[in-house]
């Protein structure tokens, strides 16, 4: 493992984080180590890691706040994230897989299982790296350079906000996104929209996509995800 891998770990538990940082660092990681979620999202501004291993339950801002702020920026889409837990509960588990954490282990667990874990993670995003300017997905396909989408290899035309729209959905695919989470990521929060017209341009973009809007999916009472 060389040193370019940049491991980023938030655990509010004095003695655990500092073992993991040594464990790590033996390893041969870059490491950086926080005691709360409020400090690594500051940090990651200026530095950002490759993987990030989150305790879930932390003070102030909890390891499920932290994902969901990780989640909700294109800029740190690849960022790997492991959940560490004292619960064991599935409801727990779904909730993070949900939010995008890439895994989940339950307190206590072996530092040594853990790095392997790590490593595992990182060695599937080398090999398999992600295009950046072509997103996929059935029958989509969306070139982000040429501003183009196409289904079944025909191109469909959308104005520029049902693209960011599209976009944010796909990069995002299978995780939840509040109406909340879109008015600030798609259209910035602007005073003049409301929730009433994310629900509008997502019919209007389900409309031009035609079957394949089907696979953009309403959570009642909560918002919308891409979905197969």
């Amino acid at each position: 493992m060389t040193m370019t891998n940049k491991v980023f770990i938030v655990e509010d538990e004095p003695d655990l984080r500092d073992t993991l940082k040594y464990n790590f660092e033996n390893e041969g990681f870059q490491v950086e180590s926080f005691a709360n979620g409020e400090s690594f999202i500051d940090f990651i501004e200026k530095k950002k890691p490759n993987l990030v291993v989150l305790d879930l339950m932390l003070p102030g801002l909890s390891g499920l706040d932290v994902c969901r702020e990780l989640r909700s920026k294109d800029k740190y889409d690849d960022i790997s994230v492991i959940m560490l837990t004292a619960k064991s509960e599935e409801i727990d588990r779904i909730v993070g897989f949900e939010l995008g954490a890439d895994d989940y282990v339950t307190k206590p667990f072996s530092v040594r299982e853990l790095i392997l874990r790590v490593k595992v993670l990182l060695k599937k995003r080398a090999d398999n790296p992600s295009d950046e300017h072509i997103l996929e997905f059935g029958p989509i396909s969306m070139n982000l350079e040429a501003h183009d989408v196409s289904i079944n290899g025909e191109s469909i035309l959308l104005t520029a906000l049902e693209f960011k729209l599209l976009k944010h959905l796909l990069t995002r695919k299978g995780r939840v996104q509040t109406r909340d989470q879109l008015l600030g990521d798609v259209w910035g929060y602007s005073a003049e929209v409301t929730t009433r017209t994310v629900d509008t341009h997502i019919k209007r973009l389900r409309e031009k996509l035609g079957k394949t809007g089907d696979f953009i999916q309403t959570i009642r009472g909560v918002g919308y995800k891409f979905n197969n």
